[in-house]
C-alpha cells in the first residue's frame, strides 16, 4: 500500500524561507549585490557632509538604522551612522555586512587628539587600532600599589591607578580556536592609498571664519586608541600617548576594526582632531571646532575615494 506524501505545512513553508534569508544575509547580499565601500561616521554631524554628494542615493532602514546607498567620487557606496560608543559601532557594523556585499570599511570623523605633535583639524590615519579601556580594575594590595589576579597573563600595558589594560578576545573563521588581540591592524593597501593623499590640501578656518592658528594637515600612520569613555583629561591623555603611543583616541574605530577583522573585511580609519582630549588650555574645545575637523575627515575621505580602483 503506498504511503500518503506528508503535507506542507505553513510552519514548513516559512522555515524554508527564512533559512533562504539567512543564506543571503549572510552571503552580505541581503538588499543589493553591488560591491560597495562602507563609509561609516559616528553621528550626524560628519555624516551630513558625505551624504550631500552621495549621487544615485537611495535608503534602506534596518533596525531602525538608516543606510544610504550611492556614489561618491564615482565609487558604489554604503553611508550609515554608527552612533556613539563601541557597543553602537559594533553592533551596527555586523549589520552593515549582514546586509550588503562590501569591498571595504571606512570610518570617517572626529576624534580626540594624544600626541602632542598634533594639533585641531590635523586628520590622523592609523596604522592600527586598540580598544584600550578592555582591562582589569586590579585589587590593592598596598597604598598605591594594584595586582591583578596570578591567572591573567594577557596584560597589554602598564596601569592607571588600579585600571590596567588587557587584550580582548576576539573569534573569527581566521582561527580555529579563540584569539587574543591587543591591536587591530588596518589594510596595508588601504593605507598605501591613504599615503598617496596625504597633501591633501585641507581648512582652516570654518564657515564662521573660526580659524586654527596653523594650517591642518594629514598624518598617516602611528596607532589610534578607542574606548567607551569621552576623555578630557590630561592625566589620562598623557597615559595614552606614553603607555600606548596613540596618536587619537575616539570611542568606535577599534570595534569597527575588529568586526572588520572578524569578517575578513579591509577597514581602515580617518580621524580629524576635534579636540585635544585635555590637553587644550580651557574648556575642550570640541563644539568650537567639530565642524572644521568634520569637514577636514570628509576632505581626506573624498580624496582617498578617488584613488580607489573598484
Amino acid at each position: 500500500m503506498r504511503q500518503a506524501r506528508p503535507r506542507r505545512t505553513w510552519q514548513t513553508i516559512c522555515l524554508a524561507l527564512c533559512l533562504t534569508w539567512s543564506g543571503l544575509v549572510q552571503a552580505g547580499q541581503g538588499l543589493d549585490r553591488t560591491p560597495r565601500t562602507a563609509i561609516v561616521s559616528a553621528f550626524e554631524p560628519e555624516a551630513v557632509l558625505l551624504r550631500g554628494q552621495l549621487s544615485q542615493p537611495r535608503t534602506h532602514r534596518i533596525g531602525g538604522v538608516e543606510f544610504h546607498t550611492g556614489r561618491l567620487q564615482g565609487k558604489p557606496v554604503v553611508l550609515f551612522l554608527s552612533g556613539i560608543s563601541m557597543t553602537n559601532a559594533a553592533m551596527n557594523t555586523q549589520r552593515v555586512i549582514d546586509h550588503f556585499k562590501l569591498r571595504r570599511i571606512v570610518f570617517s570623523g572626529i576624534a580626540g587628539g594624544v600626541d602632542p605633535a598634533l594639533h585641531i583639524g590635523d586628520v590622523a590615519v592609523p596604522r592600527r587600532w586598540a580598544p584600550y579601556l578592555e582591562g582589569v580594575l586590579a585589587r590593592e594590595t598596598a597604598p598605591g600599589r594594584y595586582q591583578p589576579p596570578p591567572w591573567m597573563d594577557d596584560l597589554a600595558g602598564p596601569g592607571f591607578g588600579p585600571f590596567i589594560p588587557r587584550s580582548v578576545e576576539v573569534r573569527s573563521s581566521r582561527q580555529a580556536h579563540t584569539e587574543r588581540k591587543a591591536w587591530f591592524e588596518v589594510d596595508a593597501d588601504l593605507l598605501a592609498t591613504a599615503e598617496r593623499i596625504a597633501q591633501t590640501p585641507l581648512a582652516r578656518c570654518d564657515a564662521r571664519q573660526q580659524c586654527l592658528s596653523q594650517t591642518p594637515r594629514v598624518v598617516v600612520g602611528g596607532n589610534g586608541v578607542s574606548g567607551a569613555a569621552f576623555v578630557d583629561n590630561a592625566a589620562w591623555r598623557e597615559y595614552a600617548f606614553n603607555t600606548f603611543q596613540a596618536q587619537v583616541l575616539d570611542m568606535e574605530s577599534a570595534a569597527t576594526a575588529q568586526v572588520a577583522y572578524s569578517n575578513r573585511i579591509p577597514f581602515i580609519a580617518f580621524r580629524s582632531l576635534s579636540d585635544l582630549a585635555g590637553g587644550g588650555e580651557g574648556e575642550n574645545e570640541m563644539h568650537t571646532f567639530m565642524t572644521l575637523a568634520a569637514s577636514n575627515s570628509a576632505r581626506v575621505l573624498l580624496a582617498f575615494l578617488a584613488q580607489l580602483h573598484d
